[in-house]
């Protein structure tokens, strides 16, 4: 009888399933940083998208992901979205007409150098045939932003960390093309740990200006009776130390359009600077002898048309040397961080005042106090109403004057606000009649002077901070370009107050042209009922063409805002100023 010795059964361990480059794009994106995701998803985005939101150990309830309803929609609320957390947001679109639907958000972000990662699906290489082919990177090029893309399954892993690299640390926005073919490839074993464990980018160490260039700032400032300093974005993370050097130099403040509220707890700003201040501020820009800028690209809106650069010693400092002279020549370009260029400055000015026996009191005077007291707020200026009453039998009579109600709505609506102005004939009564509570109150989708996108932006910044009333304050015109997104806001059950200033027209091109013909039926329009389309979406709404007509909003005001309300404020049509000297030659 023979016996069989005991076989012990070797065990094989289980390779781990082949990463497929679009599920490891997704998991790269969430380690590396991104805050929240926008998009509209298709066959060619959905695998990475999926993988992007998904819970894991790092986020276990997964990145909070916002369906919108248009591609442009989705880039802008991305774009109001990083610039209200400075965290990296991502947009998800299809390949092709995905990406071009989107591309007039890309081009707002790209303008504003807001930090915005675009994942698009794109074409497998050489099917020129396919209906969704374009040169997606010729067009993102052409768009002012970064293009970047996945050239092979083996290089994915190191294309998705650049792209996002570039997107964070160079404050770009960036588009990552994901060919169909690569993405269905899988990610090379030897790269499998790296997907798992990479980090966010570690941004680069900011650095002050030069000494030389500090101790010229310094003296100029010293010398200086009538100093203004101006902040923009780029002088968001160094308000601290430019208030500071102010008060050493006797210097009042003011801000870009962008930067409008940066320096809302001091009692020497002016609130903005350029087309939407008010003429006192305006007055008292123009008389100052130094003006000093942070982080602002000292554009045609905010130098009205350069007039404000006239007269007085213009240094300007910033951390990106592109930005010196690209609209204007300046006396002194100084290249530094903001913060660290304010705190050296004003060491230096006080060394140099303490050699000379004292403080500077510049343009800090008790008769400038009070001027600055008169013209801060436009809502406290005084105007003629010129609004058209309501003639009963008369359904289409009534016409509200713009600043009266947007006056009266400042009042009503809480200072947990965020106001989004769009572009148009009416842009500044909500741009500046609406006080902010800081920066993080205010957002101005215009670096690409496209209507149309305030309302996606006002709710990417209301996700930004859910517990203010984002507040959108649109034309007719650009409402109705953009009002898919309602829908929306309704399912988002968003706390946002929709501001129509209904004029039946597309108003900046009556205003414009009505000198030169009469022939302006090309951009006048019938009368729409805007508040019903809104009511069909969801939205509470309310047609305004009288002051009394604003109670319906003080009981939304008053209720759970638990979706968004739609004025449509019939206005009372009269030009613009801020258009006015918008098109003129100078002033």
């Amino acid at each position: 009888m023979t016996t069989t010795a005991p076989q012990h059964e070797t065990m094989t361990p289980t390779p781990p399933a082949a990463l497929k480059v679009s599920e490891a794009v997704g998991r790269i994106i969430a380690r590396m940083g991104a805050a929240h995701v926008f998009g509209v998803v298709g066959s060619g985005n959905f695998r990475a998208t999926n993988a992007l939101i998904a819970p894991s150990d790092q986020r276990p309830d997964g990145i909070p992901f916002t369906a919108a309803r248009h591609e442009m929609g989705a880039a802008c609320m991305a774009d109001a979205y990083s610039r209200s957390t400075g965290r990296l947001s991502v947009v998800t679109v299809h390949q092709g007409c995905g990406l071009s639907n989107a591309l007039t958000g890309i081009g707002e972000a790209a303008k504003s150098r807001t930090p915005v990662l675009v994942i698009s699906g794109d074409t497998p290489g050489g099917q020129y045939g396919s209906n969704f082919y374009i040169d997606q990177d010729k067009v993102v090029e052409g768009m002012g932003a970064v293009a970047e893309r996945l050239h092979s399954p083996a290089s994915a892993v190191a294309d998705t960390i650049r792209a996002v690299t570039r997107a964070v640390n160079d404050r770009r926005t960036v588009v990552l093309s994901m060919p169909l073919d690569v993405q269905e490839g899988t990610i090379p074993e030897g790269q499998r740990s790296l997907v798992e464990s990479v980090a966010p980018p570690v941004p680069p160490t900011p650095a002050g200006a030069a000494p030389e260039a500090v101790e010229r700032i310094a003296e100029l400032l010293a010398g200086a009776e009538r100093p203004v300093i101006v902040g923009g974005r780029g002088a968001a993370a160094g308000v601290g130390p430019i208030r500071a050097l102010a008060e050493r130099a006797g210097a009042l403040l003011t801000t870009s359009a962008v930067g409008r509220g940066l320096f809302h707890e001091d009692p020497w700003h002016l609130d903005v600077m350029g087309g939407f201040s008010t003429d006192g501020a305006a007055e008292l820009v123009r008389q100052a002898d130094v003006m000093l800028v942070f982080g602002a690209a000292l554009n045609r809106w905010t130098t009205r048309d350069g007039t404000h650069l006239r007269g007085k010693t213009v240094i300007q400092v910033d951390d990106t040397p592109r930005a010196f002279g690209l609209h204007y020549p300046v006396d002194l370009e100084v290249l530094g961080d903001a913060g660290l260029t304010a705190s050296a400055a004003a060491v230096a000015l006080g060394e140099r005042l303490a050699s000379t026996g004292g403080a500077q009191t510049g343009y800090r005077t008790e008769e400038t106090r009070a001027r600055v007291a008169e013209s801060l707020h436009w809502r406290d200026q005084p105007f003629e109403d010129v609004s058209e009453p309501v003639i009963a039998g008369d359904p289409d009579s009534g016409r509200i004057d713009p600043r009266l109600l947007t006056n009266r709505l400042d009042e009503m609506v809480p200072m947990e606000r965020i106001v989004v102005p769009d572009g148009g004939n009416f842009n500044a009564y909500p741009a500046m009649h609406f006080r902010v509570p800081d920066n993080t109150g205010y957002c101005v989708p215009l670096a690409f002077q496209s209507i149309g996108l305030a309302l996606s932006s006002a709710m990417g910044s209301q996700l930004a901070s859910p517990d203010r009333i984002a507040i959108a304050g649109v034309g007719d015109g650009g409402l109705l370009m953009s009002l898919v997104e309602l829908e929306t806001a309704v399912r988002l059950k968003m706390p946002l107050m929709v501001v129509v200033y209904n004029d039946a027209a597309y108003g900046a091109e009556v205003h414009h042209f009505v000198h030169e013909t009469d022939r302006l039926d090309t951009v006048q329009f019938p009368p729409t009922d805007i508040a019903a389309i809104a009511a069909g979406f969801g939205c509470s709404s309310v047609t305004v063409r009288q002051e009394s007509d604003l109670g319906a909003v003080q009981e939304w005001l008053d209720g759970p805002r638990d979706r968004p309300i739609l004025i449509d404020a019939k206005i009372a049509d009269f030009p613009s100023w801020v258009l006015a000297h918008s098109f003129a030659e100078g002033e």
